[in-house]
This record gives structure tokens, C-alpha cells and sequence, in this order.
């Protein structure tokens, strides 16, 4: 499941780039790139493993297929969501989708955006999930608590050893609850991770939440296919009720016919929910503190510090959070960080920009930063990944400017078709259809500058376009 938005990881994590894309340890691979996989790890000579299944948004679609390109994994679908409607409909499209070819395989289902410490724990643990989910059991993975968390719900179970028997979930306690569910020693926090048969999960829908299943079965079966894409039907899946598998589903079980089990899991697991989430992950100095990018930490203890495009020097500070991109800084109270999304709720408010796009903008074709902007003009550092190009368009309010500083550029400018290639420039006048395509086998990056009365990005009329995209 890769559909989350992330706003808690914020200015770091966008609605257009959210956390489950982001690289935050030293494994060089993205949040998500490490859930896809961890998966493919899971094969043994009883359990065979297919191609992942994705469920994601419709605007991160190129972004999936990248990352999973990036580290050599084909998937078998992506299910594009429509919209946000919680995790039991996503469960629901990939259940149907991976029943489709009339198999009945067993559903491994995780999250996107979690990190693991202990990959052979985290291995067996699921390849034990998933004998016991074969022979028609639910289960979920509990992790074994080290602290008494405020932050996840618990599952309460029965002492037995191995596979404990579900008697109860239970919501995130206060500091009191948390701290008896420890001592008592029954509890374990609820990762969210399940593993049941396609069939199993379909009928626990159908029996305590028929309308979810009825919907998105409708919205499923009126999908258009395009690749390797799946999209539902906009128009059904808006009827879809948004729930969580936890409130659709799970929480009915333990009073119900199914059988649901627990696997606990002790292998460093993490949801990174929040900046204090993420600093509990990171590796750390002597001090406490942990650090991305180029930081100077100076008398400071259990402080994090993340830093995308410059310097950033601490001193004197204690748990605290420092962010800093390109166009936003973020510093807070370790302690708070949950309430960082507080800020994304007014920046939305405000219909500011900053919660939703980074300054640099990933997309199908490769990525644009924006360099600088005034009154009447604007500059952008444009890269195009090779045999990629942009959609044949055209501009009402604004010219622009091409400087190409490295690679090889084919331009449609009006009627002309040329080759520039580095330190050669052209100019496309304001209403003139154009294109810039990259024919080479090198990422092409050129210099735009635009000048106008207005420069944004919606004043785009497309003509063609190979990714489906008609504004």
C-alpha cells in the first residue's frame, strides 16, 4: 500500500512527493523501494513469491514505476486509486486484482513507508504468517513493545507462544494505559501488517461490511487498463466508503467465526509516523543526535537535524527537529512532532504551495527546480531522462528562453524541428506550439527562462502527450 500522504514527515514529505519516496537512513533506498524489496526476500522452498502488487495514487503512478525501476523490480499491477478512501477499499482492489486470473493466492499486505531493522526476523516472522494464512487462518503481525507508545494501537492476545490467538484490539491508550499494557505483558502494538488469503479477506468483507465490498468490486470490474496501470472507475469509487482495515474488518474478528492470529515481531520495526519516529530510527552520535546532510552540531543532545541544499549549524539545542529544504524550514520539539501536520492544515488553509509541491518537481519526464522567480519572469533548471520528452503545448501569457547546459535537446519550436546540444540556446515565443524531447542517451538539463504576465503551470494548453495527461 504506497498511497499515504505523509504530512507529519513535512517539509520534507509533500502530497506530491510524500514520505514513502524518501530516502531518510543511510540504505541509499527509498522508504518504498525497501518495502518492495523486503518482500521479494520472502520466498522458500515451500512459498513462492509473485511480482508485488502496488496500490498508489493516481499522481504518484510514474513515481512508483521509477523506484521500482531503479531497483530492478518489475511489478505485476498498479492500482491506481482514484482517490483516498482508507485502507479496507485499497485491500479490497488488491484482493480482487490478485483474484482476477481465478487464483486464490495468500495476501501479504504492508505499508509503504515502514522501516525494519532485522531483515531475517522480519523474513521468518512472515513466512510463518503466511503457512498459517495458507491453511486459512488471518494474520497480523504484532510488534513486541520496548516502551509504553501512545502512538499505535495494541492488540491484546492469549500467552500461547508462536501464533497467539486474537482476543482484542484496542486504540491508542494514554501514558497510564500504555505503561500497564507493558507491564502486563499481553499487548503488542498493531504494525498494520496482515497476511490472509484473497478469498479469507473477501468473505470477512462481505460478512461485516458488504457495502465496501459491493462498491469497489463495481469500481473494479469498470477498470481501464493501460500497462502496467489499473484504474478503477473514478465516478464508482467515489461511492466507496472510506474506512481503515482496522475498523471494516479486524476489530469484528476476534467475536466472529474467523480464525485471527498474531505473529509477534521483534526486528526494529518503525512506521516513521513522525519526525521523533524517524529519530528513534537513525543512527545516532554520542551526544544523541542524528544527522542528514551537511550538519555541524555543537553542545546539543537527542536532536535531529535534516538538511537537503545547505549548512545548517545547531547549537545549544536539546530535542529538538530541524528540517530545512530548499523553500521551507521546519524546527519543533522533538515531543511534538506529531503536530507538525497542524502546520500543513494551515499552509492549506492559506492556499499556499509549500504543502503540497517541493521547489523541485518530479515528473513522468524527468524533474523541474525552480531556481528563482520576480515579477514577470521566472528560471528553472529542467532535466529530461534520454528517449523521454514533454507534451507538444503551448503557453497564452508567457515566452520562453532555452539555454542547454548538458546533453542533447530535439525542440519543436512552431514549425521547426532542431538538435541544440550544450551551451546553444533558442527562443519560443508566447502562443508558439513547442516541445523539448531528450534523443540521447544521457539525462538532457537546460536552463529556462520564462517571461510573461503570468508563469504558472497551469497555463499549459497539451496537444499531445505520450502520459495520458491533458492539462
Amino acid at each position: 500500500m504506497a498511497g499515504g500522504s505523509g504530512t507529519r514527515l513535512w517539509p520534507l514529505s509533500r502530497a506530491g512527493y510524500p514520505k514513502q519516496f524518501l530516502v531518510l537512513d543511510d540504505s541509499n533506498r527509498s522508504l518504498f523501494q525497501q518495502a518492495a524489496l523486503r518482500l521479494v526476500d520472502l520466498a522458500a522452498p515451500d512459498l513462492a513469491v509473485a511480482a508485488p502488487l502496488i496500490v498508489g495514487n493516481e499522481e504518484h503512478r510514474f513515481l512508483v514505476l521509477d523506484q521500482l525501476r531503479e531497483v530492478g523490480c518489475d511489478p505485476s499491477a498498479v492500482l491506481l486509486e482514484p482517490m483516498g478512501r482508507n485502507t479496507a477499499p485499497a485491500i479490497t482492489l488488491a484482493a480482487l486484482q490478485a483474484q482476477a486470473g481465478g487464483a486464490d493466492p495468500v495476501l501479504v499486505i504492508v505499508a509503504a513507508d515502514h522501516v525494519v531493522a532485522d531483515l531475517a526476523a522480519f523474513t521468518a516472522a512472515l513466512q510463518q504468517s503466511a503457512r498459517l494464512a495458507a491453511d486459512g487462518a488471518i494474520v497480523i503481525l504484532g510488534i513486541t513493545p520496548d516502551r509504553p507508545e501512545t502512538g499505535y494501537g495494541y492488540i491484546r492476545s492469549t500467552p500461547e507462544t508462536g501464533a497467539a490467538r486474537v482476543m482484542q484490539f484496542v486504540e491508542k491508550p494514554d501514558l497510564a494505559t500504555a505503561q500497564r499494557y507493558l507491564a502486563e505483558g499481553s499487548y503488542s502494538w498493531n504494525s498494520g501488517m496482515f497476511v490472509l488469503k484473497a478469498s479469507v479477506w473477501m468473505a470477512a468483507l462481505e460478512r461485516f461490511r458488504p457495502d465496501i465490498a459491493t462498491t469497489t468490486r463495481a469500481a473494479f470490474e469498470a477498470s481501464a487498463t493501460d500497462a502496467k496501470f489499473v484504474r478503477p472507475s473514478k465516478a464508482l469509487f467515489a461511492a466507496v466508503p472510506s474506512e481503515s482495515v482496522d475498523y471494516a474488518v479486524m476489530e469484528r474478528c476476534p467475536q466472529s467465526e474467523f480464525d485471527i492470529r498474531m505473529v509477534p515481531l521483534s526486528a526494529g520495526w518503525n512506521d516513521l509516523g513522525a519526525w521523533d519516529a524517524v529519530w528513534q530510527a537513525a543512527t545516532k552520535d554520542a551526544a544523541g543526535n542524528a544527522a542528514f546532510g551537511d550538519v555541524i552540531a555543537q553542545d546539543s543532545h537527542n536532536t535531529l537535524v535534516h538538511a537537503t541544499s545547505r549548512l545548517v549549524s545547531v547549537v545549544g539545542l536539546d530535542d529538538v527537529v530541524v528540517i530545512e529544504t530548499p523553500d521551507a524550514v521546519m524546527v519543533a520539539d522533538r515531543s511534538r512532532s506529531q503536530d507538525v501536520k497542524k502546520i500543513v492544515n494551515l499552509l492549506d488553509a492559506q492556499k499556499r504551495t509549500e504543502h503540497s509541491l517541493h521547489r523541485k518537481v518530479h515528473r513522468p519526464w524527468g524533474w523541474y527546480d525552480s531556481i528563482d522567480h520576480g515579477p514577470r519572469h521566472q528560471v528553472k533548471r529542467i532535466m529530461v531522462k534520454p528517449g523521454a520528452s514533454l507534451s507538444l503545448q503551448m503557453h497564452h501569457h508567457r515566452a520562453e528562453h532555452w539555454i542547454v547546459v548538458s546533453g542533447t535537446a530535439e525542440i519543436t519550436n512552431g514549425d521547426r524541428v532542431m538538435i541544440l546540444s550544450e551551451n546553444q540556446s533558442t527562443y519560443i515565443p508566447l502562443g508558439q506550439t513547442h516541445r523539448l524531447a531528450n534523443p540521447g542517451k544521457m539525462p538532457l538539463e537546460i536552463i529556462e527562462v520564462q517571461s510573461g504576465s503570468y508563469l504558472g503551470e497551469d497555463d499549459i494548453v497539451r496537444f499531445e502527450d505520450v502520459y495520458g495527461r491533458n492539462q
